[in-house]
């Protein structure tokens, strides 16, 4: 039987290392992207670096639009805008009682152009809802409950759901939010400077300050990395553990066999030691003597008086039964051993 635990944890490690691989990568890349302390000298730097594009680099400003949107609950004035709606019902299970439950009725996003400023000049973000670390704020939670009527909970009861309600949430990220950038930036003909991601490489949009973007991604790559090696050692030793009742296991099959094996040639008066086979009729004839006088087929000392479970089989003490995982007889595994009594 293949110990599933083990090759589960030994996977999880592998992938929990390769995300610390990417995470431990991401902030060793960030460290060495150009920063742009003022966004007025991004146009300069585009224009001296235009023969190394593409330039990856990381700027900071308040979110700012020509035309932001208005949110319809909150009134909060953002550039990227999502509105969900749930609906919250009760269900009838199986076992006859009322479970509260949610189904995504409505899930759509609201975009318009936006950049950054910090009062020297401004940059265009693009494709801000790819980037990683983009966290939008809650607007706003509405609960509108659902409407009562006869006809409505008779067809709600029937169908074994209770309408309890629609929760609206809108979520923003507000106009003069200070944002954190990182991706490539280039400039058009007119002289527009954008940021966007990047071909190959980071591409960022978070609230922190790029120094502590850095750490974070480091603390996360260690943590990645301890973890990684805490789920081997542990799927290791599962796996080392299943090997090692494996061998133990067929160690006390042979044993078994060779004292079957021995004890019947001492019954037919024959000596086999060191021979490798014995004729099968003779063998079965040989395990019908053994289990006449009632003892155990482990120790052939005490007499039989355990009962496996769910195989039904009974050939062995108490003591030996209590090291056993599978049947001698079936091999199949037991989940219980009962003990018997006889008047």
């Amino acid at each position: 039987m293949i110990p599933w635990g083990g090759v589960s944890c030994c996977l999880s490690a592998a992938a929990l290392y390769l995300l610390g691989r990417s995470s431990g990568r991401d902030a060793d890349v960030l460290k060495t992207v150009t920063r742009v302390n003022q966004l007025k000298d991004l146009a300069q730097i585009l224009d001296t670096a235009s023969r190394v594009l593409p330039l990856v680099v990381t700027i900071s400003g308040r979110v700012c639009s020509d035309a932001p949107i208005s949110c319809e609950y909150s009134g909060m004035r953002g550039v990227i805008v999502e509105e969900t709606a749930e609906q919250h019902f009760l269900k009838h299970n199986d076992a006859g009682s009322w479970i509260q439950d949610s189904a995504m009725m409505l899930s759509m996003s609201k975009e318009v152009p936006w950049y950054l400023d910090d009062g020297t000049s401004r940059v265009f973000v693009i494709g801000a809802r790819g980037a990683s670390g983009l966290a939008l704020t809650v607007g706003s939670e509405v609960f509108e409950e659902s409407g009562r009527s006869l006809v409505r909970g008779t067809l709600d009861y029937l169908q074994g759901l209770k309408m309890l309600g629609v929760k609206r949430t809108e979520r923003v990220l507000p106009v003069g939010t200070p944002l954190t950038v990182v991706g490539e930036a280039v400039k058009d003909d007119i002289g527009t400077m954008r940021i966007q991601k990047p071909h190959k490489g980071p591409f960022y949009v978070s609230p922190k300050p790029i120094d502590q973007l850095i750490a974070n991604l480091g603390k996360w790559a260690r943590w990645y990395k301890y973890a990684s090696l805490g789920f081997q050692i542990f799927g290791i030793y599962l796996i080392a553990k299943h090997g090692f009742q494996y061998v133990m296991e067929r160690k006390r099959h042979w044993e078994m066999r060779k004292r079957v094996l021995d004890a019947a040639a001492k019954k037919q008066g024959t000596d086999i030691e060191g021979s490798n086979t014995i004729a099968e009729d003779g063998l079965d004839g040989a395990k019908k003597d053994l289990l006449m006088p009632d003892l155990c087929v482990i120790c052939l000392e005490q007499n039989y008086n355990s009962v496996f479970v769910p195989c039904g089989h009974m050939c062995c003490c108490t003591g030996c039964a209590s090291h056993l995982t599978s049947c001698p007889l079936c091999r199949k595994r037991i989940d219980q051993v009962v003990k018997t009594f006889r008047h």
